[in-house]
């Protein structure tokens, strides 16, 4: 064990974090997570990786909240697919733009869980995964994604894109 994390866990995290980078450059580079970009790709290979790993991991006794954050999370990918298929029409791109960053989001509910209950090795920040102090941090965290999604949006609009929102 490595930090308190089985090997898969290890193996986990590593993808888990290509997944986080390849959004944050794609965020700072393209104001969203474009699939058909070599960092959509990563982005999202990496985290349907992410997902089946975590699936594998039960150090807190078996199925449980972190388990079906990884259902949610396929469902939300897939929907991301039908929609980068046009299978929305005209809302295409603004529900695959939505969905995406609604799997980033899910990708730092378990990043600020883990490293604020697991991190500094030995007294970490936080007592456990039930501590107020991470509803509270969830709670921000959702506040950004909200305002990072309008602001998606609202640039789509402007930019008139094709499958974005309409006029």
């Amino acid at each position: 064990m490595i930090y308190g994390l089985t090997y898969l866990g290890v193996i986990h995290t590593l993808i888990s974090l290509v997944a986080v980078v390849a959004a944050l450059i794609a965020f700072v580079r393209d104001k969203r997570i474009v699939p058909e970009s070599t960092l959509g790709k990563t982005y999202v290979w990496a985290t349907l990786l992410t997902c089946l790993t975590g699936f594998g991991i039960f150090q807190h006794g078996g199925f449980g909240k972190p388990h079906v954050l990884g259902i949610v999370t396929l469902v939300v990918l897939g929907l991301a697919w039908l929609a980068d298929q046009r299978r929305f029409g005209a809302r295409s791109l603004a529900v695959s733009t939505v969905c995406y960053s609604l799997t980033f989001f899910f990708h730092m509910i378990p990043a600020v869980t883990e490293s604020t209950t697991r991190l500094p090795y030995g007294a970490p920040l936080l007592p456990n995964a039930d501590a107020p102090e991470l509803q509270t941090i969830t709670g921000a965290m959702f506040l950004l994604f909200l305002v990072g999604v309008v602001l998606q949006l609202r640039r789509l609009k402007q930019r008139g894109a094709p499958g974005g929102l309409p006029a």
